[in-house]
């Protein structure tokens, strides 16, 4: 069944008079149709709103039924709210356009409560435009979720489109997973993560009018204080097929190394497109790596081609898992994790785990602690060694160090946290076997004449 285009003025018209429906006479331009989908709040999509003889105007959307639920903000607002745009406030720069830190008091706009936010201008230069600013608008305007970030209201001022965000105190799951120098994201917050940002595309693919995200990587995955997971940019986001349609026919965009290879080959969009996502996102997450890197050789480039392999053996996860964790992950939970990333990225959509099968299965990952892979290993120096053999023993291990990143597809940075390997005449004891040694010593005979010697 093919729903009737819906004309931006008859959404304003019957938001603006609820009252007087009853009394309209059958000439109006209010559709019927209309007002039943108003009454059962079902959600206006890019398709209803699109009608070319009726573009739509800065007023309108104020006054349309996704306007009155933001907050409309004026060119000057946002001056004062990120200090004039301040570069000192700047988070960051994408594809729609520079970001910016700002802070509104509870002053500025009648119900809204003083808080950090974040202004995103588009670039009226940049690969993103008005329709992307429009998507986010009607999209998010919406929708309420946990994990989708929270739009608090826009600016449509001349030329200049702006979009106010709750404000994520820990930026993108890229700047997280990714920045140099930094302490490695635990075990459990990975899955924390993961389950959150996939909580987020069960949402959208569960609606009554489905939502196929369409680019979904870790720069679009938001971070609050406690690593709660919320989906941004909606600017690329689709309607799903609806009634007997098994998939949208569109234009091939995203991010390489994280598209689907159907829709890329075809053009054939579904929410199993955002699965195959969301598996190379949960593989950037247990390896550490990036879906594509150039800096890598070859097959390597691309994360998925280099870790399918890898995915098959159990016995290689030590090769998969990243190595910042230094062990400290659960074994079980990492092979279930494995598996359910091996089966989102399948060559083929239909062998796909839906999304509310994904967040099943990390629900059942979250209980598994951090944990020591291998046993805890304690390491006597022999204080008779000479410097210079300690020195030629802490040397061999950055060598063998080095091969072993350069082989897992990483460039080795000197650090404090380098573990170091002493030379083979010191001993290695575990905690048990130095307690055993101690003992033995003690009820040797050479310890009793040592004593009585002493005497």
């Amino acid at each position: 069944m093919t729903m009737k285009k819906i004309a931006w003025k008859s959404v304003i018209f019957t938001c603006s008079n609820k009252s007087k429906s009853s009394s309209l006479p059958e000439s109006d331009i209010i559709d019927k149709q209309v007002v039943k989908q108003l009454a059962s709040f079902q959600r206006l999509s890019l398709s209803d709103l699109s009608n070319p003889s009726s573009p739509l105007s800065a007023d309108d959307l104020s006054n349309s039924v996704i306007g009155s639920k933001l907050h409309v903000f004026t060119l000057a607002e946002l001056r004062i709210v990120t200090a004039n745009f301040s570069r000192s406030n700047m988070l960051g720069e994408g594809g729609f356009g520079p970001v910016y830190k700002g802070f509104v008091d509870d002053k500025m706009k009648p119900g809204l409560k003083a808080q950090p936010v974040a202004v995103k201008a588009l670039d009226l230069d940049g690969l993103q435009g008005h329709k992307e600013w429009m998507a986010e608008i009607i999209f998010l305007g919406q929708l309420r979720h946990p994990h989708l970030v929270k739009l608090i209201g826009y600016c449509w001022e001349d030329e200049h489109r702006l979009l106010v965000y709750e404000y994520m105190a820990r930026g993108s799951l890229e700047n997280q997973l990714f920045k140099r120098y930094s302490a490695a994201l635990p075990w459990s917050t990975r899955m924390k993560i993961a389950l959150g940002a996939a909580k987020g595309l069960a949402f959208l693919h569960e609606e009554d009018k489905p939502v196929i995200y369409r680019d979904f990587k870790t720069s679009n995955i938001l971070l609050d204080a406690d690593y709660t997971a919320k989906l941004s940019d909606f600017g690329l986001a689709k309607d799903g097929p609806e009634g007997e349609e098994t998939h949208v026919i569109t234009r091939v965009m995203g991010t390489q190394g994280y598209a689907a290879p159907e829709y890329v080959m075809t053009g054939h969009l579904t929410t199993m497109s955002d699965v195959y996502s969301f598996g190379v996102v949960l593989l950037e997450l247990l390896t550490g790596k990036r879906a594509m890197d150039n800096t890598r050789s070859g097959r390597e480039q691309s994360l998925v081609e280099w870790a399918r392999p890898l995915m098959k053996d159990p016995r290689k996860l030590e090769r998969l898992i990243d190595p910042r964790l230094e062990g400290q992950f659960s074994s079980t939970g990492a092979q279930k994790a494995v598996a359910l990333a091996y089966k989102c990225l399948s060559h083929h959509p239909k062998p796909r785990p839906s999304m509310s099968e994904v967040v099943k299965a990390l629900e059942s990952l979250q209980d598994f602690q951090d944990s020591f892979v291998g046993p805890f290993v304690y390491v006597v120096p022999n204080e008779n060694d000479s410097k210079e053999n300690f020195a030629k023993g802490k040397e061999v291990t950055r060598i063998k160090e080095k091969d072993s990143s350069e082989e897992n597809g990483q460039r080795n940075h000197v650090s404090w946290r380098h573990r170091v390997k002493l030379p083979m005449s010191m001993i290695t004891y575990s905690d048990s076997g130095l307690y055993k040694k101690f003992v033995h010593s003690l009820n040797s005979p050479n310890h009793h004449k040592e004593k009585g010697r002493d005497k």
